[in-house]
């Protein structure tokens, strides 16, 4: 690059800054709790039992966490008195990056979405409202957060697979109940868009936007700037659950618990005015974090299940559909290299290798 381009980049840097302002919304009214994670589904008097996990992986994650669902849709199962297919078990999906495009569109739609995912999203292009040119304009808004602002990928998403739906149409009578799982960059540990977490940040995730919080979990650094949520702790007056408190302060609490009880502390307590999310794999690239926290938090034996599931339950299948790779490249033959790209890309894989 040219010493002009480069000075010409660092002077639009004053000016390249994306103006942001959080989707979230404050609760409606005061006095609302964290809602404690042992609701579970409504669920039907079923014998069989189904999880998935969708990793990420960018359009391979979520084309290949599509045929799971796909060949689920062709396996019949036998139950009391009928024959029913796998994919009509399925109870909790947990999806991150590439593989939360799935599970959200599946979640939502159910068996309908196997009719169009492809045409809607594997078969366009996703990136074609993005910028990718390099350039002295991209290379200040990387350096002020990312190429591309955090509402450009949202809106596609919106516009060709969700059309405005809201975390109202994945309620806690849905079924199956999904995870969709970002990080806190700030806080180093994942975001899972849920009922309990935004208690912790007194905002109303019902009327969130399906498409933000799936593009949030697929958010790469430095390709996008991040997804930004505002907290609202003047809107709660109530206490937090006890298993928040009791995971900060017990040392053998699991590491990922602790983690995450101190980020909704900080979130109630007005120490955070924002959050900023990016990619779920740089914490979690297998997409677990939701279904994990919800159950290393639950104040029963068997949530997130319902009691009546729990009691009817006789087979269980929890599968993480891993869409990751193993390394890839040639620049351990040289002496030279990896280019800046293949260092992100290893970097990302890295971080969210185990």
């Amino acid at each position: 690059m040219k010493l002009p381009a480069v000075l010409s980049a660092i002077l639009l840097a004053g000016c390249a800054t994306f103006h942001v302002e959080p989707a979230n919304q404050p609760l409606p009214t005061h006095g609302n709790n964290l809602i404690e994670n042992d609701l579970g589904l409504s669920g039907d008097d079923e014998e069989l039992f189904i999880g998935l996990a969708f990793s990420g992986g960018g359009m391979r994650a979520a084309a290949f966490s599509y045929g799971v669902l796909a060949e689920f849709d062709r396996i019949q199962v036998r139950s009391k008195n009928s024959t029913t297919r796998l994919i009509d078990h399925v109870d909790f999906l947990s999806g991150v990056s590439g593989g939360a495009i799935t599970a959200a569109y599946f979640g939502l739609n159910g068996r309908d979405a196997l009719g169009n995912f492809q045409e809607k999203f594997l078969m366009r292009d996703a990136e074609e409202s993005l910028s990718s040119i390099f350039s002295p304009m991209s290379v200040a808004h990387a350096y002020e957060g990312g190429i591309n602002g955090s509402q450009q990928f949202p809106r596609w998403l919106d516009d060709n697979l969700f059309h405005g739906a809201t975390f109202q149409q994945l309620g806690p009578e849905h079924r199956p109940r999904v995870w969709i799982n970002a990080s806190d960059i700030y806080n180093r540990t994942p975001f899972v868009f849920s009922d309990e977490t935004y208690g912790a940040i007194c905002s109303d995730l019902s009327s969130y936007p399906i498409a933000n919080a799936v593009a949030a979990s697929a958010a790469m650094p430095v390709i996008f700037a991040p997804v930004v949520l505002r907290t609202f702790p003047d809107r709660c007056t109530s206490t937090m659950p006890n298993w928040i408190q009791r995971a900060r302060r017990e040392a053998t609490a699991p590491p990922i618990l602790k983690a995450y009880a101190n980020a909704l502390t900080r979130y109630r307590d007005g120490s955070m005015s924002y959050i900023k999310l990016l990619d779920g794999g740089l914490v979690d690239n297998y997409g677990l974090s939701g279904f994990t926290i919800a159950r290393l938090s639950a104040s029963t034996p068997y949530a997130p299940l319902t009691a009546r599931q729990a009691a009817n339950v006789h087979r269980v299948l929890f599968l993480v559909i891993d869409g990751g790779k193993g390394p890839t490249g040639d620049w351990t033959k040289t002496a030279e290299g990896p280019t800046a790209p293949e260092i992100v890309v290893a970097a990302a894989n890295t971080a969210n290798r185990f």
